[in-house]
């Protein structure tokens, strides 16, 4: 008997719920540069959207993914965040289809990050 194998989803949480996380996974901030520079969370990484979604396209992904992405394992659990939980969703599936097992999203964004008066780094 054949059983299909269950497909990878993004897992939404909170941003409360990421800072809980006894590990919590690579976070990737997926707002532009300037936007990243206005405030972030501490331990996030910047890699916009736009760099991120062509970056997949094999012949660009040198020139627009930074080594350490490049690098990253895809068993590694990774976590997005933009704004307002518009661009994350987009950036998740990206990753999934990239072949990434754990992918978290951050729901409600910097936004509710900073709301619920979480730790911000400029």
């Amino acid at each position: 008997m054949v059983t299909a194998s269950a497909q990878p989803t993004v897992r939404q949480i909170s941003p409360k719920q990421y800072q809980q996380m006894a590990r919590p996974p690579k976070l990737i901030d997926v707002r532009t540069g300037f936007e990243y520079k206005t405030g972030h969370a501490p331990q996030a990484v910047n890699l916009s959207l736009f760099r991120l979604s062509f970056g997949m396209i094999p012949v660009l992904r040198r020139l627009l993914l930074p080594k350490w992405f490049r690098e990253l394992p895809k068993d590694q659990p990774v976590a997005v965040i933009c704004l307002t939980s518009h661009r994350s969703p987009i950036a998740a599936k990206q990753l999934l289809k990239a072949g990434f097992q754990k992918v978290y999203n951050i729901s409600g964004g910097m936004m509710e990050w900073q709301q619920k008066g979480l730790p911000t780094s400029k």
